[in-house]
């Protein structure tokens, strides 16, 4: 059978886009066919677009990593979508709710062309993370293999880890990303920030992202970021979140508000596949 898809990036972030008109979800297998960038299309996640299941939404979505696991959300991913359905010509309104397993999240198109999406509000609790301990704290010390690593932990629908460093350039991401991505005290692995203050408002940021790899951003990521930087007061509400493919902006108000990531999302070109 062959599917029509649409290639999308924010910040060098990649996905394909489906909209799959009742088409049975894809297995692992194929997904990670599909991924694979020499011999397939090449991305870090794909979207999966159904009808929405309520009248109050525009589209109903769903988020597959390059290893053909589901995960829980992408703020890239929600951007990008927001972007399609909005240059389809389909919606005329710039504000879309969006769909997925945990609720809903509204998207606005910016007068600038950048996207803007709401990420809920965040999530300290370590058993929501989920992030095994004896007890809630400010942040954790975490065991790999010789080395003790300190971290702050956050869910933004999604599993993330922070830990702060000095220099990011220098910061061991492949190696460190990936053993505290699968660590025991994350059942359901985690997506891995290392984060440098540059100040209260520009942070510099690399992530490990579970199923992925180190991606060139990450939009819950650049949030998780951002929250756990203003939650220790060393940061403001408006951040400029600096990754590998370009910046982001989060804003957070703190308490109990919701997120706002801010940035562009890019239609590379669209194309069919054979499944």
């Amino acid at each position: 059978m062959r599917i029509p898809f649409t290639k999308m990036h924010g910040l060098g972030n990649d996905f394909i886009v489906v909209r799959t008109d009742g088409l049975e979800t894809p297995e692992g297998t194929l997904i990670q066919r599909l991924a694979n960038r020499r011999t397939g299309i090449g991305f870090d996640q794909l979207l999966w677009l159904n009808p929405p299941h309520s009248e109050d939404a525009d589209v109903y979505y769903r988020v597959f990593n390059a290893d053909g696991n589901e995960a829980e959300q992408c703020g890239n991913g929600a951007r990008c979508i927001a972007r399609l359905l909005f240059d389809s010509g389909e919606f005329r309104e710039r504000q879309l709710v969006l769909q997925h397993a945990d609720g809903t999240l509204k998207a606005r198109i910016q007068a600038d062309g950048s996207v803007a999406v709401t990420m809920g509000i965040p999530d300290f609790r370590p058993e929501h993370v989920p992030f095994v301990t004896d007890s809630e704290q400010a942040s954790y010390t975490v065991e790999v293999g010789d080395e003790r690593v300190e971290l702050r932990v956050v869910s933004l629908g999604n599993p993330h880890a922070v830990v702060e460093v000095d220099d990011l350039i220098a910061a061991p991401v492949a190696h460190l990303g990936a053993a505290l991505e699968a660590h025991a005290q994350f059942p359901n692995h985690a997506n891995i920030g290392f984060m440098q203050v540059v100040n209260p408002g520009h942070i510099r940021l690399r992530v490990f992202e579970r199923g992925a790899g180190e991606t060139a951003a990450c939009g819950t990521g650049a949030c998780a970021a951002a929250v756990i930087g203003h939650q220790t007061g060393k940061l403001t509400d408006d951040v400029t979140v600096e990754m590998p493919g370009g910046n982001l902006t989060v804003r957070w108000h703190g308490n109990d508000t919701s997120v706002w990531l801010i940035g562009e999302a890019i239609t590379v070109f669209e194309g069919a596949v054979e499944i």
